[in-house]
């Protein structure tokens, strides 16, 4: 069975969310990885989760990326370990350079928590190929920095190589301005790295895999990446 290790970061709030899930809801296997520590405890995946590493006192995710750990998850994921990163572990991935881009802050200068609507870009990655007919996902979002941006050149790569995993999108999965929450370049909600086993996603599938929520449409995307590491 994979094993998930889910970062714990000073200030990290999502750490207990997204063990339970992978734990108690999903039943996988997971583990606790301390900030300060460099063993990933033998992980098929890491979880970079959400909440305010080190309060973002400095930038979101600034510092963070230069816990112990955090040389040890680059390292993982340059030899193609998967890792996942959501919120502020979202941040965390653009602040190590595992991915491209910038978070700025939200268009609105206004903290967003609310459900939103994804529609998946490419349904042909490590952490999407378990989604098939659904137009879209409903999945929270809970950030004041979620605003990405890039440049023109690196939108162009993100878009040529079928980077952009999530856009955020209507009930229909339709893309438009009016679903964008926080002012993100081309309603861009999550991108993968260019060999696709890096995912830096602002919306929270942690929090929607729980039935007794009458929501589960996280659960694709841990059932996903245990179905690539099964086959």
């Amino acid at each position: 069975m994979p094993r998930f290790g889910v970062v714990v970061f000073p200030g990290s709030n999502c750490d207990h969310d997204a063990y339970y899930s992978v734990t108690k809801v999903l039943g996988y296997d997971a583990a606790f990885l301390w900030h300060k520590d460099t063993d990933l405890k033998h992980s098929d995946v890491i979880i970079l989760p959400g909440g305010f590493s080190y309060g973002d006192y400095l930038r979101s995710g600034a510092i963070a990326r230069f816990s112990p750990i955090m040389n040890s998850v680059i390292n993982f994921a340059e030899k193609g370990g998967i890792v996942i990163g959501i919120c502020n572990g979202f941040q965390i991935l653009l602040e190590a350079e595992l991915l491209p881009g910038v978070m700025f802050r939200n268009k609105s200068l206004q903290f967003v928590c609310k459900d939103v609507y994804l529609s998946t870009e490419n349904k042909q990655t490590v952490f999407t190929n378990l989604i098939n007919g659904q137009k879209s996902l409903k999945i929270p979002v809970a950030h004041g920095e979620g605003n990405y941006f890039c440049d023109a050149d690196t939108l162009k790569m993100l878009q040529d190589n079928n980077q952009i995993v999530f856009k955020y999108s209507s009930p229909e999965g339709i893309v438009a301005k009016d679903y964008n929450p926080n002012g993100s370049t081309k309603n861009i909600a999550g991108i993968i790295n260019k060999e696709g086993n890096v995912l830096g996603m602002m919306p929270h599938p942690e929090r929607v895999c729980n039935p007794i929520l009458n929501n589960t449409d996280g659960q694709v995307i841990f059932k996903s990446i245990v179905n690539h590491l099964n086959n």
